[in-house]
């Protein structure tokens, strides 16, 4: 059976290989922050992080990630005060929500790697995640926020 660290534990799933990651997190291991958006790694509202990259889950195969280390969005922090998610907040991010998770994991992944990025590093770094709400200038505002805060 595969072995998997997801958000810090060692876990081991009855799941064959080419199982989409996506599913495992949400039907085998009931982590249902992660979302089905178009499962053809277009959208990112699946995304979590694979040994601290963003990645399409519903395009990465169980066989890919054995042995690394997951985070999902509730991994990122099992409170939810990560200061992404308070900046979610304070800004009005979310509308209808859906893509919020996946949004949170594509920033907290480019503040990992740039502490305090440019607007235009910040754009440029979420292109490819979409809101069908539209809330982009919101999304930008809320990582803005958390690097003039202090960051992560």
């Amino acid at each position: 059976m595969p072995s998997l660290n997801v958000n810090g534990k060692n876990i081991t799933v009855d799941a064959p290989d080419d199982t989409a990651l996506l599913w495992v997190l949400r039907e085998h291991l009931g982590l249902t922050g992660t979302k089905y958006g178009c499962g053809a790694a277009m959208c990112g509202a699946c995304t979590v992080h694979v040994e601290g990259n963003p990645a399409r889950s519903c395009v990465t195969p169980l066989s890919a990630v054995q042995g690394k280390k997951i985070t999902t969005i509730e991994g990122l922090s099992p409170r939810g005060d990560h200061p992404l998610q308070k900046a979610w907040m304070a800004e009005e991010v979310p509308q209808c929500g859906y893509c919020q998770s996946g949004q949170i994991m594509q920033a907290a992944a480019l503040l990992q790697q740039v502490r305090s990025p440019s607007r235009e590093q910040i754009v440029r770094h979420m292109d490819g995640n979409l809101c069908r709400c539209g809330t982009y200038g919101r999304i930008v505002r809320a990582v803005e926020r958390v690097v003039r805060e202090g960051g992560v």
